[in-house]
C-alpha cells in the first residue's frame, strides 16, 4: 500500500461529532460522549475509506489568534457572541462538549494518534505547514472551504470535504476548485479576500462578488496584479476600480488573515498509524469502560489493525 498521509481538522470534526450524535449518549456516571463517540467513528470510516498511513489530529490551540483579530478586529466575531445553538460552525465550545475534549485528546493519545497544535495558531495553520513540507501525497479532512487554498494536484494534495456530510465526502482537486469558484486553488486566498466571507467576519470589498473576484483573478493573475491594474486605470471598469480603491485598506491587512500559515516552526512528529500493542489494548479497554465507548473504541481498534 502506498504510504499517505491523512490531516485532520480535529474541532470541525469533533463539532460535528457532537451535533450529530444524541447527547443522550453517556458514560456510566452521566457526562456526555456522544462527540468522543462520534469523533472515534468518523476516524473510523476515513481509515477505512481511504486508507492512510499516516495520521495527524491538527487542533486550534487557538482558534482566534490575536494578531489575526488586530490586523481584522471583526474576524470570527459573531463566534463569540453568537449563542450556540444552531450547528457545528460555532467555534465557542458548549459546556457538554468541552468537557469531552479532554477525553478525545486521551483517547487519541492511547490509539498512538499523533495530536499536533501551535501556540498563537489555528489548526488550519497546523495544517498549511504539514500539508507543505509533506513528501507524501496528503488528505485534508475538513468542512472549511479556506483550506482550498492548500489544494495541489502537482503535490498530490486534495482535501476531503465534509461540508455536505460523512455520507456526502467530496474530494476536491484542483478541477472541482475551478469547477466550482473559477479559480486555481493557488488564487483561492485571494479570491476569498476579495468576495469575504461572512462566517469568518471577513467583509471583502464591497460590490465585488463571487463572479466579479473571479474574473479580476482570471485577467490579472493575483492581487498585486489586479491591483497594480487598478493603479494604472488598464484592464478594469472605472466603477470596479473605485470599488477596489475604496477597499485599500481592507486589502492593505486582510491578506495575511486569509492565507494559511504554511511554515510554523513544528517539530517532526511519528504520525504513522499502526495497530495496537497489548499495552494499549489494555489501556484502550479501559478508557473504554470508563466512558461508555462500546463498539466505536472496538471500531477504530480494528481499522488500525487493518492498517
Amino acid at each position: 500500500m502506498t504510504d499517505r498521509l491523512m490531516l485532520l481538522d480535529s474541532a470541525s470534526l469533533y463539532f460535528r461529532a457532537f451535533y450529530g450524535v444524541p447527547d443522550t449518549v453517556r458514560s456510566p456516571d452521566g457526562v456526555p460522549v456522544n462527540a468522543v463517540r462520534g469523533f472515534l467513528d468518523i476516524i473510523t470510516r476515513l481509515v477505512t475509506t481511504y486508507q492512510p498511513t499516516h495520521l495527524v489530529a491538527c487542533w486550534d490551540d487557538d482558534w482566534r489568534p490575536q494578531w489575526r483579530v488586530d490586523l481584522i478586529p471583526t474576524y470570527k466575531t459573531h463566534r463569540v457572541a453568537e449563542i450556540v445553538a444552531v450547528g457545528p460552525d460555532i467555534e465557542v465550545v458548549p459546556d457538554p462538549l468541552e468537557v469531552q475534549v479532554p477525553v478525545i485528546r486521551t483517547v487519541l493519545d492511547t490509539l498512538g494518534i499523533t495530536i499536533v497544535g501551535a501556540a498563537e495558531h489555528e489548526a488550519d495553520d497546523v495544517i498549511g505547514t504539514l500539508a507543505t513540507r509533506s513528501t507524501l501525497p496528503t488528505d485534508i479532512v475538513t468542512g472549511d472551504r479556506d483550506l482550498f487554498q492548500l489544494v495541489d494536484d502537482a503535490s498530490d494534495v486534495r482535501v476531503i470535504y465534509t461540508a455536505r456530510g460523512m455520507s456526502n465526502l467530496e474530494i476536491v482537486t484542483d478541477a472541482v476548485v475551478v469547477a466550482k469558484y473559477g479559480v486555481l486553488p493557488s488564487q483561492y486566498a485571494d479570491f476569498a479576500t476579495l468576495r469575504g466571507d461572512a462566517s469568518d467576519g471577513l467583509p471583502g470589498v464591497a460590490g465585488v462578488g463571487e463572479k466579479t473576484a473571479a474574473g479580476l483573478l482570471a485577467a490579472h493573475g493575483d492581487l498585486a496584479g489586479i491591483l497594480a491594474a487598478a493603479e494604472a486605470g488598464e484592464g478594469m471598469s472605472a466603477g470596479i476600480r473605485a470599488k477596489l480603491t475604496a477597499g485599500l485598506p481592507y486589502l492593505a491587512v486582510a491578506p495575511e488573515v486569509v492565507a494559511v500559515v504554511r511554515d510554523l516552526d513544528l517539530a517532526e512528529p511519528d504520525t504513522r498509524l499502526r495497530p495496537l500493542d497489548e499495552a494499549a489494548r489494555q489501556d484502550a479497554a479501559a478508557l473504554a469502560e470508563r466512558w461508555a465507548l462500546g463498539t466505536a473504541m472496538t471500531r477504530i481498534i480494528d481499522a488500525l489493525d487493518a492498517v
